[in-house]
């Protein structure tokens, strides 16, 4: 999971590097692009920092700004982010374009989406004043879902389903909360992920952005940019609508959830996407997704700020175990999951629980 490009603060900050030689190759790869992109390296300043390793600038030129990403290769791959790049524009998806690539080095030259992220313009206290945004949100993901083809992106199966949950015992429960996985704890999360993983598989297959949330959608005149896409899957249908309505950065009640749902559900259907004819069964399907999403994210936000020293990610985590715990309470095989999460949370059971909202 990273991060898209957010607005610059009035006196942007210019990159700084830890190594030498490797800021002598950027200045090299920018003065050999000025000319050909009518660059101005004068204007070079940060962007955007992401919980990868990758880093974002921002350059002036003079046909406009333009992104620049500095991805060390010894630690981040770009051959993922240009392959997808690539279909998210022959799906009619608003994505940055490559302009220029140093693969050996890891540089990147982008057209620039804009400064402000959906996530930035919404409204929390009046989800209706962003009904707007979400239905061009789902415009675009029934774009991407509708150009799927298999055999193009890695699988979304159960061994990458198994692994993504498994962060949640070893770095979430184990190394945040101190609790021994292991014995009957072990056995719970064995039974419960063995659930989840048969649920979400049991839906049909298209492209999956999998982190298609307000964060990584970036408004502008022309309708609204896809960025941080690189991780894309082949896998159930169900997980980015999942991801758009039960964002890990914000929540909303379950009638705004559910509005906003059931309209992307009526035009997938329409576009004769694999959604089903019954919504309800659909949207358990979004829940059962939504599920192992959190619990992936809640490992995942633990080992940035334990492993990675950055402490921000760890604040969210208490909206993942309440929806969580949301989803627990309403299917049966998942409420023995509910009755550990609760003990590790020192939460007292209850017979309801409120959605999305912390």
């Amino acid at each position: 999971m990273s991060h898209a490009p957010s607005p610059e603060p009035l006196l942007s900050p210019a990159p700084e590097w830890s190594d030498a030689q490797r800021k002598a190759d950027f200045h090299n790869w920018l003065t050999e692009l000025e000319p050909v992109h009518g660059l101005r390296p004068g204007s070079l300043r940060v962007a955007s920092t992401d919980a990868s390793f990758r880093r974002y600038f921002r350059v002036d030129s003079q046909r406009g700004s333009r992104i620049i990403m500095d991805a060390p290769p010894d630690q981040e791959d770009c051959r993922p982010f240009a392959r997808v790049a690539q279909l998210m524009h022959a799906a009619q998806v608003k994505a940055p374009q490559v302009l220029a690539w140093d693969e050996a080095k890891g540089f990147m030259l982008l057209t620039d989406l804009g400064a402000q992220t959906m996530l930035q313009g919404i409204n929390r206290d009046d989800p209706r004043a962003n009904h707007d945004w979400y239905l061009q949100a789902i415009e675009a993901l029934i774009a991407w879902q509708s150009a799927s083809t298999p055999g193009v992106l890695p699988p979304y199966d159960e061994a990458l389903l198994r692994l993504e949950l498994e962060l949640f015992p070893d770095w979430y429960l184990a190394r945040h909360r101190s609790v021994a996985v292991e014995a009957e704890l072990r056995r719970t999360l064995d039974t419960s992920f063995k659930h989840i993983i048969h649920n979400n598989l049991a839906w049909p297959k298209v492209y999956v952005h999998r982190d298609f949330m307000p964060r990584n959608l970036m408004l502008g005149s022309d309708g609204l940019g896809v960025l941080d896409f690189q991780d894309a899957v082949y896998g159930p249908i169900t997980y980015d609508i999942a991801s758009l309505m039960r964002d890990a950065f914000l929540s909303w009640e379950e009638d705004f959830c559910l509005d906003v749902t059931v309209r992307y559900w009526e035009k997938a259907r329409k576009a004769d996407l694999p959604v089903g004819p019954d919504f309800g069964e659909f949207y358990r399907g979004v829940e059962w997704m939504g599920l192992q999403r959190h619990l992936k994210i809640a490992g995942i936000f633990t080992r940035l700020t334990l492993r990675d020293g950055k402490p921000q990610y760890l604040a969210d985590t208490p909206r993942f175990i309440n929806y969580i715990r949301a989803t627990c309470a309403r299917y049966r095989e998942l409420k023995p999951l509910l009755r550990l999460i609760e003990q590790v949370e020192g939460i007292e059971a209850q017979d309801a629980y409120a959605f999305g909202r912390v």
